[in-house]
């Protein structure tokens, strides 16, 4: 069995798709981990802070985690009408981009795709932190610990996403589950012991109080615990998963995931306040997690304790599977307006956009590198993304509901204008609490990002314009024995190219072009215009067009076999590939844009056919002659 089969899976056909559409059940683990596992980090991330307060700083977490399930409540609306609106997905970059102008779209995207690339870092860092909290003597392996997860977590994605929601779907359920009770269990002690309920493996005491109740402290406290909210997003991003009817299952999940998020943010606050549970720090001997604490405390340390941290252990871990479910989906959506390099825009063997999911997982790793795995140096990171894309999405429904005037279309806008208001006012919140602690690294990235998208469409532009071609190709004279392959893509002065210096090699010429998508009618319809007609003119036969069917998405291997098929069938004839390149300036950007053609000379290379040849007919940009 081929490595790649066993690792990945073996190729999906484009016409199974709809087998790999997901229902709500297996929707929550896959949109929905980001937003669930937060509950275990978010009220950490704040109690985190309130530890200069000593006990007193435990009492105000309740107060604090009532003002954060308001937010979320409003972004949840929010949210089930822009899925109903832009069913086609895209989120915050697609409401942004229609309603608010290309500008304000690039900045959506850029904030989400650090975001994303925190999800996956915090996610899998709070996992390990979960982990060594039970098992201090894996501190030392913090790192190796969180680069085996991130592994693991991009071959699972790499495989699909039915058979992600799969593996996830238990270790999801568990951690709720276990979660619930711990919470129910706990209220139930509450209550019977008049609000004064006895621990039974009790927690570490809380620190002396080195510090005053400032305005200040509580914003960034707020702050910190906003990042319970990111996440919410991701159900609008990939409203295109989900098997019919996509929008009603889309909001479906999103109001599962909101509902069980709401009630285990409401819970833990609630029992860490009873049971007097105060935060450690973080990264230090001695560390424990709040729920590690919280569930010693209602249950002990007995079979429970080790199911519950196991289930926070993989649902904290695999919550980075929101961000690779979605980092994918947005690059795509970027890549089609050529804001990104069109292989973000190309889905592998298994049906997933695999160059999104390669770049995610190279990106978690640096920062999981650099911060050392340390959830509390992430988190500073966290959030300004994820809420400048919510203002972002907010203000452009407003846009929206004015646009498409329908019923009730001044209670919609003013929902989103709401959602809008509030989250601006997190964004500034976040921003100026978490500036110096980290969060300049963030506004740092989206600049640049944005600098990226422009640079990219503006390459991509160009060769468009240089390439644009409305001349027809030019029959050669020359008649030789051999037959010339000519791959192509389109229509373009690149493509004449090779036309023409294949016409002058031999009378035979067949012009090759894989079409996965099986839509060529444009395609005839040029190549009667500038090919047949003029070399029918010239009293010369015309090239042959050949469309190869291409059922995996596969570009190189259907060539590949073409040629090797015709010369079975020609055992006297010499085969001549001619590949078309662009020649540009810059060196790397000829190198960008002739990758394919590289490949596809190495693997005919490779066969050692002596009656295959592969040469090169470049064009270069502004048209020198080759």
């Amino acid at each position: 069995m081929d490595i790649l089969d066993l690792l990945v899976g073996k190729p999906i056909r484009t016409t199974d798709e709809r087998a790999e559409e997901i229902g709500v059940a297996r929707g929550i683990p896959i949109f929905g981990l980001d937003g669930l596992s937060s509950a275990a980090y978010g009220p950490e991330a704040a109690l985190s802070l309130l530890i200069p307060l000593g006990l007193l700083g435990v009492h105000y977490i309740v107060p604090i985690s009532a003002a954060i399930i308001a937010l979320l409540v409003i972004v949840y609306f929010s949210y089930l009408q822009t899925i109903a609106a832009y069913p086609a997905g895209g989120g915050s970059y697609t409401v942004a981009r229609f309603n608010l102008g290309a500008p304000a779209g690039l900045l959506a995207a850029a904030a989400l795709l650090a975001d994303y690339i925190l999800t996956a870092a915090v996610g899998i860092s709070a996992g390990v932190g979960a982990l060594v909290s039970a098992v201090p003597s894996l501190l030392p392996h913090t790192i190796s610990l969180c680069m085996g997860i991130l592994i693991v977590i991009t071959i699972l994605n790499l495989r699909g996403v039915r058979e992600a929601g799969l593996v996830f779907a238990v270790p999801t359920y568990v951690f709720v589950g276990t979660l619930a009770i711990t919470i129910v269990a706990g209220v139930i002690r509450v209550v019977l012991s008049g609000g004064h309920p006895m621990p039974v493996t009790p927690p570490p005491p809380p620190p002396p109080m080195t510090e005053a109740v400032s305005f200040w402290l509580l914003l960034r406290v707020f702050a910190s615990g906003c990042t319970a909210i990111t996440g919410v997003e991701a159900v609008s991003n990939g409203v295109k998963a989900f098997r019919e009817p996509g929008v009603k299952n889309a909001q479906r999940t999103l109001t599962a995931i909101i509902f069980v998020l709401a009630v285990l943010l409401a819970g833990i606050s609630f029992l860490v306040k009873s049971y007097g549970i105060a935060a450690t720090d973080p990264g230090q001997p001695g560390y424990q997690s709040i729920l590690s604490m919280l569930v010693a405390a209602v249950f002990g340390k007995g079979a429970f304790y080790y199911l519950t941290i196991a289930s926070i252990l993989f649902v904290l871990a695999l919550s980075a599977n929101t961000a690779f479910a979605d980092f994918p989906r947005l690059c795509r959506a970027i890549s089609l307006n050529n804001y990104l390099p069109h292989a973000f825009s190309y889905r592998g063997r298994r049906l997933v956009y695999t160059y999104g999911i390669v770049v995610l997982a190279v990106l978690c790793g640096v920062l999981l590198i650099v911060f050392e795995g340390i959830t509390d140096r992430l988190i500073p990171l966290y959030a300004v993304g994820a809420f400048l894309a919510f203002t972002l999405s907010q203000s452009g429904m407003v846009v929206h509901w004015r646009k498409h005037r329908g019923p009730h279309w001044l209670k919609s806008a003013f929902v989103n204008g709401f959602g809008a208001l509030v989250t601006g006012i997190t964004v500034v919140v976040v921003l100026v609490a978490k500036f110096l602690a980290g969060a300049w690294i963030t506004l740092l990235f989206i600049p640049l990002t944005i600098f990226f998208f422009r640079a990219v469409r503006r390459h991509y532009h160009s060769i468009k314009m240089l390439s644009w071609c409305r001349m027809p190709a030019q029959a050669a004279s020359l008649n030789e024995p051999a037959i010339v392959v000519v791959p192509f893509d389109r229509w373009s002065h690149i493509t004449r190219q090779g036309i023409e210096f294949g016409a002058r090699l031999s009378h035979e010429v067949i012009a090759v072009r894989v079409e996965p998508d099986e839509q060529s009618e444009v395609l005839r319809m040029d190549w009667d215009h500038y090919i047949q007609e003029p070399f029918l003119a010239a009293g010369k036969e015309p090239p042959k067009l050949q469309i190869l069917p291409s059922p995996y998405r596969f570009i190189i291997v259907p060539i590949v076999q073409f040629v090797l098929d015709l010369a079975a069938k020609n055992p006297t004839r010499t085969i001549i590939v001619v590949i078309p390149e662009l020649v540009e300036n810059k060196w790397y950007e000829s190198f960008l844009h002739n990758q394919r053609g590289r490949l596809l000379h190495w693997m005919l290379l490779a066969r050692g056919n002596e009656r295959i040849f592969t040469v090169s007919a470049p064009w270069y940009v502004g048209g020198r002659v080759c």
